[in-house]
């Protein structure tokens, strides 16, 4: 056995022999996260190649091995495994509501594991998942980014909990959003879609079920509100308030249909914030009126829109039904989200976007632009007039 050659840090020495086949091996001792010593050893033609070989083995262990006693995972544990563990963790922690925990599986398991379930941990570097990202960006903007989502999430609870040293997510390229314009309907369209829904409710389309005189009242709701559909299926009766001098709604639920599960109201929006008390124009009054007048069950909790049994609408089934009805009509590419836009550009063309950003629950006016409000293209026409003063022919 020949003297220690070399101190690496918390590594401790290198020290090399022969061994019986002529191979020259390196060995140290590391100590792993438990505290324990252990030795290291590493095998080569020469006494150089030996240490790079027990260097590499060393920094390898560094950077991946370390890892919490309650922690099964490895640098070499499969990406399926790590997101059995980040599944499992959320969870626990139970932090996100279970629509978005099942929204994250979703799109892991339908998007993401295809690619990766084949792969250790130690394979999934920035260069493979920037290239992903990129691909499915080509074929689907939003996809790439649930995509992006979820990933960064598991990683990041694999870095948290010292399986892996860096985020492989934290150094791909940014995604471009692809351009795009809010889509809104205008007055004449509004009222088209109201005639289509009046002629469909009055019996005289031969087509569909037997209409039950509900979606002409949630419409009008939508139009008067800016409630998304879901929140919309969630106004109970307590919720409404139709004899004040400001009639209004308060909006404070929402509809989620989870798998395995009936569908339900939630106490909450989208979000805590979105909670809001919408005074309503007059059309959306009537309806409500109407609705009110129509409903056997009087208790405050009941639902303004339900089913014949008084269990909750689902959002699925309002849409399917709202596409057959205007279809009927011919007019296609309107969904209740089209609504919410058409209300929020109204408000922004007559009032101001702050104005609209309340309405639809939103602390950030960014997002109602971004998403919500249609661009008008008409340039103020006091261009015109201040052009004619400044260059006006000599007569």
């Amino acid at each position: 056995m020949s003297r220690p050659r070399l101190t690496i840090g918390t590594y401790g020495e290198i020290w090399f022999l022969s061994t019986d086949s002529g191979k020259i091996e390196a060995r140290a001792h590391y100590r792993d996260w438990d505290g324990k010593n252990r030795l290291v050893q590493a095998r080569a033609d020469t006494q150089a190649s030996a240490e790079r070989r027990l260097k590499q083995k060393l920094l390898d262990r560094s950077l991946f091995n370390v890892s919490p006693a309650h922690t099964l995972l490895t640098a070499d544990s499969s990406f399926s495994e790590l997101v059995d563990y980040w599944l499992n963790d959320l969870d626990l922690e139970g932090r996100i509501s279970k629509t978005t925990r099942q929204l994250y599986e979703r799109n892991m398991r339908k998007l993401v594991m295809p690619v990766f379930q084949g792969l250790t941990l130690r394979e999934v570097g920035v260069a493979r998942c920037d290239q992903f990202i990129k691909q499915l960006a080509k074929l689907s903007y939003n996809r790439a980014k649930q995509a992006r989502v979820v990933m960064k999430l598991a990683f990041g609870l694999a870095v948290r909990h010292e399986v892996l040293p860096r985020n492989p997510m934290d150094n791909i390229a940014r995604l471009k959003r692809p351009a795009h314009t809010p889509n809104a309907l205008t007055p004449a369209q509004v009222n088209g879609v109201r005639a289509a829904i009046l002629h469909w409710e009055s019996g005289q389309s031969p087509s569909g079920p037997k209409p039950d005189g509900q979606l002409g009242g949630i419409v009008e709701v939508m139009l008067g509100t800016s409630a998304r559909i879901g929140e919309v299926l969630a106004i109970r009766r307590c919720d409404v308030d139709v004899t004040s001098s400001v009639p209004s709604i308060r909006i404070c639920g929402t509809i989620v249909s989870l798998k395995g599960e009936p569908t339900a109201r939630q106490d909450h929006p989208k979000t805590a914030k979105s909670c809001r008390t919408v005074a309503i124009p007059s059309f959306t009054t009537e309806a409500v009126r109407k609705r009110l007048a129509r409903m056997k069950d009087t208790s405050p909790e009941a639902l303004l829109f339900s089913n014949r049994g008084g269990a909750p609408l689902t959002t699925a089934n309002v849409r399917r039904q709202l596409r057959h009805v205007l279809g009927l009509a011919g007019i296609t590419g309107v969904s209740p989200h089209m609504f919410r836009r058409t209300v929020a550009t109204a408000v922004n063309e007559e009032a101001n976007i702050e104005l609209a950003a309340e309405l639809l629950g939103h602390t950030d006016t960014r997002i109602t632009v971004q998403h919500y409000i249609r661009r008008n293209e008409m340039v103020n026409p006091e261009t015109a007039k201040l052009l004619d003063r400044v260059f006006a022919r000599d007569e």
